[in-house]
């Protein structure tokens, strides 16, 4: 029993996207049939580019906004904020991340799925060409052997014969078979020129698709990159990593809306291709090929015959009188003719070969192989190529979300940076507390370790030659160490032990603190005796 038909229905994307308003750049209407090579029907693919461009134009109006109204404003409480500018920018990033990283995984499905039907379509174009190929290879052969081979054996076998009516009758007869068989085959379809364009497409498909697919590869890695880079600059805190995070951000930002426009004019218009195939290859063919060819391998109905039935039919009716004519020649005119032998054999061969290239030939111009390879190609573009040109559109939908947000958090984590260093450069440089100080000793190592002004040689100043009282060292509280008696007139204690050497730092002071503690220290040592 012949295979049921399958038939291609078009899915609701393609519905949906081929419901899309075609207007051209004098915002005109224009019939969504696709024809690209209409040049208004151009215009109206890139004026759906156009509304992405569009798109990228609020998209900067708005950071610029954002970025202005961030510098403009300025914090009255910049130390009561800072805690919650920080958890802001860090959730601010995290937030981007995620949506950056969900992105990249969105536009990694959509990219394969794109690519495989890219693929399905050009093996399809490839076995479609291979199958035209055959069919001009099967007539092109046969003809050859009815008009140069069966010719040569037909004149030597008449100049054997000539002798014999009745043999020559029958020459004349196998070769009116053959003019026939040389007539039917020239009725049939040349797909030489469909098999050239074919070639081109599939090759130029194959080229851009391969370029495509990378492209986009290398953006995800560069969305993933900047993300790292990112997290790196949030957690060192650095102004370099920062900066060159919000320069690649901006790039990453125009190349998604550039993808996004190149996404939305690809799938509207191979969307208005899978919406009536059939008609855009009768166009295309037309002058080609006979439309009743072209409709019964686009269609490949039951119901309908074969255009080629009549030219196969007198073809092998025409194999197999002319087979017979040769078995009565051998059997009949080689005992009387022994050199006739040789070419009504290799007439006989000559023809047996032929019936197995009529065989192949109506095998492969049956339209169940090339309606099936048409369906696998069709299939493969309208469904899992326009599918992924979606999820490539919202990929780059989320990557700019996602770098829109880094690019508005950049000027916060960079104000926080900025206060956090000013904070820093209140601290005495001597502190050794200071971070600062401890970074700048380790770049210096030459340079003598500091020391605490809360000990006894900073403490005394010029009078170094005094030795205080020597002290036990205990484990007393911080209070005891740092007695404040002794800046509101009560006897003060030395200590001869710096308490950086307990484990029990002091606070930092600030420049202005530790004046006004040296100058009340300076005070009641005047009048503290030493003992001897």
């Amino acid at each position: 029993m012949p295979a049921a038909r399958m038939e291609y229905i078009a899915p609701w994307w393609v519905v949906w996207l081929h419901g899309v308003p075609h207007l051209d750049l004098r915002l005109q209407p224009v019939d969504s049939i696709f024809n690209p090579g209409d040049e208004s029907y151009q215009e109206s693919l890139l004026f759906l580019g156009l509304l992405a461009v569009m798109g990228l134009g609020l998209n900067l109006a708005f950071l610029m906004a954002y970025l202005v109204c961030v510098c403009c404003c300025r914090r009255n409480h910049e130390v009561q904020t800072k805690q919650r500018s920080s958890c802001y920018v860090t959730w601010t990033a995290v937030v981007a991340g995620l949506i950056c990283c969900a992105a990249v995984g969105v536009g990694f499905y959509g990219n394969r799925e794109t690519n495989d039907g890219v693929h399905q379509l050009i093996y399809s174009l490839d076995n479609a060409n291979h199958t035209f190929s055959g069919i001009d290879e099967l007539v092109s052969g046969n003809t050859q052997k009815m008009k140069v081979d069966l010719e040569q054996h037909l004149a030597r076998l008449s100049e054997i014969f000539a002798t014999r009516g009745e043999y020559t009758q029958t020459l004349k007869l196998m070769q009116q078979m053959s003019g026939n068989i040389i007539v039917q085959l020239s009725g049939l379809p040349v797909w030489r020129e469909v098999t050239m364009q074919l070639t081109e497409l599939s090759e130029q498909t194959g080229y851009v698709e391969h370029y495509r697919w990378l492209s986009y590869l290398l953006l995800f890695v560069l969305d993933l990159v900047i993300c790292l880079v990112t997290c790196l600059a949030l957690a060192k805190r650095s102004k370099c990593l920062l900066a060159l995070m919000l320069c690649c951000g901006m790039v990453t930002l125009l190349l998604s809306w550039a993808s996004l426009a190149a996404d939305t004019a690809a799938a509207v218009g191979t969307s208005d291709f899978c919406m009536a195939p059939d008609t855009f290859i009768l166009n295309t063919t037309q002058g080609q090929i006979s439309t009743e060819v072209i409709r019964y391998y686009l269609h490949c109905s039951q119901s309908t015959s074969s255009p080629f039935q009549q030219a196969l039919t007198t073809f092998q009716r025409s194999l197999t009188t002319m087979q017979i004519q040769v078995m009565g020649l051998l059997q009949f005119s080689v005992p009387l003719f022994p050199t006739a032998e040789k070419d009504l054999l290799g007439i006989q061969l000559l023809l047996n070969a032929s019936e197995t290239s009529l065989h192949q030939l109506m095998a492969m111009l049956d339209c169940r192989g090339l309606h099936k390879d048409y369906l696998d190609a069709v299939t493969g573009i309208c469904f899992d190529g326009i599918e992924g040109l979606l999820f490539l559109g919202l990929f780059s939908l989320l990557a700019a979300l996602a770098f829109s947000t880094l690019i508005c958090a950049g000027p916060q984590a960079w104000k926080h940076f900025v206060t956090r260093d000013r904070d820093y450069d209140d601290i005495d440089d001597n502190d050794p507390f200071n971070p600062q100080a401890r970074r700048i000793a380790a770049h210096n190592p030459s340079q003598g370790q500091l020391h605490s002004f809360c000990s006894y040689s900073s403490g005394l100043g010029s009078q170094s030659s005094l030795q205080p009282h020597s002290q036990t060292i205990s484990n007393a509280p911080v209070s005891e160490y740092m007695n404040q008696a002794m800046l509101f007139g009560g006897n003060p204690r030395y200590e001869n032990v710096p308490l950086i050497g307990r484990g029990s730092p002091p606070p930092t002071y600030s420049p202005s603190m530790r004046a006004t503690y040296m100058s009340v220290t300076d005070e009641h040592q005047m009048h503290y005796e030493f003992p001897s």
